[in-house]
């Protein structure tokens, strides 16, 4: 996960802040749901509100994603800045160690006044000559070691702000947390109430993945899968069945965009973390130029994603409870199509 310059504030802000905005949003959407008698509630409305609740699930998982990675970034930076610190600290130790001998050398030679040293020498040039040298030695290191200290002090304050940041992202990533097992524990209330359907259509669910499959591109005609891009439909074939897991990225299990990370580098491609910086991650194509081993993301906040393998189907960790599986491209609202 680069440079380690002066973490900048508005950026870390700004991400920690969305995240933090979204799963309120989610929270609180979902706070009505356990109101609702399962008993109440028509088939078609149970069907709609676990869809929801899986939907809100999704971006909060998305969210916690992007803290997390965040936070791995910043502590790359930590640790960076203080190995650069240890190794300054080696150097200005060890600069002292020499001052100090030329301080002992120069207080044993000099003891005297410098005019009455003069006096008394045996060889007064020879005096003169190492006297200089020794002025100009002390001079030079002294500078250095001020600069070494100046350079300390901008160290020590850049690794103090990161530190804070650090900090303040950790807090960031342990409320993400909080919403995440407020959300699980939302999902497991849908679960319950996806069991009161009459088992056909609770299995009809199981089966089916979103709204909109009706709504179909024809892509039956796409161009087979060849180098990287063949490897990595490879990979997302291979994660069939495996299961949808929290903030995951392989290889047991995955959430939407950890099975896509995760399939690319099978592949050799290092994709981002979340979906929406997936969605960048390469050439934007039509849904109707859509290739196997294109990435294709949902809603319009790039929310979900899923790898397009072929005849209208993409592969996709779909949900908690549901495993890698295929789905029709036309699932849901397409954001995006990109091709790393």
């Amino acid at each position: 996960m680069g440079s380690h310059r002066r973490l900048a504030q508005s950026g870390f802000d700004r991400g920690a802040g969305s995240a933090l905005s979204v799963l309120s949003v989610a929270a609180a959407a979902l706070g009505a749901v356990s109101a609702v008698p399962a008993t109440a509630a028509p088939h078609d409305d149970t069907r709609a509100e676990v869809d929801r609740l899986y939907e809100e699930a999704e971006k909060a998982t998305e969210a916690y994603n992007t803290a997390d990675e965040r936070a791995d970034t910043l502590r790359g930076q930590v640790g960076v800045a203080q190995d650069h610190i240890a190794r300054q600290q080696e150097r200005i130790n060890g600069l002292r160690e020499q001052l100090g001998s030329l301080a002992g050398a120069q207080y044993r030679s000099g003891g005297l006044d410098p005019s009455l040293a003069l006096l008394f020498s045996d060889d007064p040039e020879e005096y003169l000559a190492k006297a200089s040298v020794l002025d100009r030695i002390t001079a030079h290191q002294a500078g250095e070691l001020r600069e070494l200290q100046g350079a300390m002090r901008e160290l020590t304050q850049e690794r103090a702000e990161a530190a804070g940041r650090l900090a303040e992202l950790e807090k960031s990533r342990k409320a993400v947390v909080r919403h995440k097992r407020t959300v699980e524990q939302k999902l497991a209330k849908a679960r319950q109430l996806l069991n009161t359907l009459p088992s056909a259509e609770r299995a009809a669910f199981d089966r089916a993945s979103r709204s909109g499959r009706d709504s179909m591109a024809d892509l039956s005609g796409a161009v087979p899968a060849s180098g990287r891009a063949g490897a990595a439909v490879a990979a997302v074939r291979s994660a069939l069945g495996k299961p949808y897991v929290w903030g995951a990225n392989g290889p047991t299990g995955f959430d939407c965009s950890g099975l896509m990370q995760w399939s690319y580098a099978q592949a050799g491609i290092s994709l981002p973390r979340t979906s929406q910086a997936q969605a960048h991650a390469g050439r934007r194509v039509p849904l109707s130029q859509a290739r196997p081993g294109d990435i294709v993301t949902y809603r319009s906040d790039s929310s979900h994603v899923g790898m397009y393998v072929g005849n209208g189907q993409v592969i996709h960790a779909p949900y908690p409870g549901a495993p890698v599986r295929y789905d029709p491209v036309g699932m849901m609202p397409v954001s995006s199509v990109t091709r790393p």
